[in-house]
Order: C-alpha cells, then structure tokens, then sequence
C-alpha cells in the first residue's frame, strides 16, 4: 500500500508539473527606448526555433534597429549591424541561411506582431536573423477594401482581423507574404518610441538603437504570466 501511494504521490506531481510549464516561450528585446515582452507561437515551429536559438548563443545581441518607418514597422537582426559605422546603409547581414516560410492564416500582421523579414526570393523564406515588429496604422473600412483589391490580389481579410485593423491598427498587405511568428504581450509602446527617431534616407536612425535580447526564464516569467493574466 506504501508503494501504491508513492507511485500516486508522484504521479500527481508530474502531472502538476508538467502543467505548470508554459506553453509558450517568451523573449525579452531591451533597448534604451524600453523593453519588449514576445509571445512565440507554436504555430510556426521552424522559425520559433531558430529564434530561441539565435537568442541563446547571443547572435542578436548588439544589433541596431536599423530600419525605422513610422505607422509600418521597426526592423532588426542585421549582424553587420553590430560594427556598422554611422550612416552605412544596412538590411544585408544574416546567418547564411533561410527558413521556409510558414505562413498560417490565423497569425497576422496586427500592431505588435513579430514577423521575418526576408529578400525576394520566389518561396518567400525568411532571414535567418532578421526580424521586424510591426506599428502599423488604424485603418477604415474603405481603406481595408482597398487594401485587398490594390495590394493583396483580391484576398480577402477575415472579418475578425478586419475588427483588429480598425481598431488597435497593424499592415494588412503584409499578409501572407512575410511569416508573423510572435507577438508583443508587453512593452508595446517601445516601438512607437523607437518610431519617433530621426532617420536617414535609408530610414536608418541617425542614433544607433542597440538591443539585448534574451530568452524570459522562470522567475520573470512567472510575474509576466501573472501580469498577463496567465
């Protein structure tokens, strides 16, 4: 009976255990403009793990946020960034690799969402370092209408992401042509300071804009998710 106990006692605690575990992981870019709190989505596997990868062995870390577009996007990831003198133009560097894109017709281009930047390539695959986190803009019905008939080949968007659009904002053309892999869960209003920056005419900002990035681990986790309501 002691021993059916044991095996029960433990069982139980694995159990809990196992569902304590987030389900997600969560990132953590700090620049002097704020930080910024990432959901990963499991949705896009490829690209979550090369991300959390990239974050572990430090590549981001130093990188600029060397493209700046106010009410579109912050872009980042570049690794020539990290010892690019002021005003080189930037947006080549990477791993050498790519990531077949990912595309899923739940995960959109709403403000806060994180997507993979990436060249022309025909099979839109996505840099390997590269990423941007999106601004966007509030958009009206009209403009959303035109939006699916000037830029997105007819495709439509889903009534509930056309509600998103209208009220918190995002870049609808984007769509399906550039993977969303995350979305911020807090700190959003880092990128509408880093939006504010004075640029270049290659949209670089003329003060280089450093980031930390780092995976969110236990302790700071546990008081996001309970932040976030988790």
């Amino acid at each position: 009976m002691k021993r059916n106990f044991i095996i029960l006692f433990f069982t139980f605690l694995s159990i809990n255990l196992f569902a304590a575990k987030p389900s997600n992981t969560y990132i953590k870019i700090s620049t002097n403009y704020g930080d910024v709190y990432i959901k990963l989505y499991n949705q896009t596997p490829k690209h979550r793990d090369n991300f959390i990868k990239i974050v572990k062995d430090g590549t981001l870390n130093e990188t600029l946020f060397h493209r700046v577009i106010q009410e579109f996007m912050v872009q980042g990831g570049d690794i020539d960034s990290k010892t690019a003198k002021p005003g080189t133009q930037l947006g080549n560097g990477d791993l050498g690799y790519t990531i077949p894109a990912e595309f899923v017709p739940e995960l959109f281009h709403k403000k806060g969402a994180l997507a993979a930047a990436r060249n022309n390539n025909p099979d839109k695959a996505s840099s390997s370092s590269q990423f941007y986190i999106v601004q966007g803009k509030v958009f009206t019905d009209k403009e959303l209408d035109d939006t699916e008939t000037n830029r997105m080949n007819g495709r439509k968007i889903p009534q509930a992401q056309r509600e998103v659009y209208k009220n918190l904002g995002g870049t609808p053309h984007l769509d399906q042509n550039y993977t969303v892999f995350g979305e911020v869960v807090k700190g959003l209003v880092m990128v509408d300071n880093i939006c504010t920056v004075k640029i270049d005419g290659n949209n670089r900002p003329l003060t280089d804009i450093k980031m930390k990035v780092s995976l969110v681990e236990k302790k700071e986790l546990k008081k996001l998710l309970k932040e976030l309501g988790n």
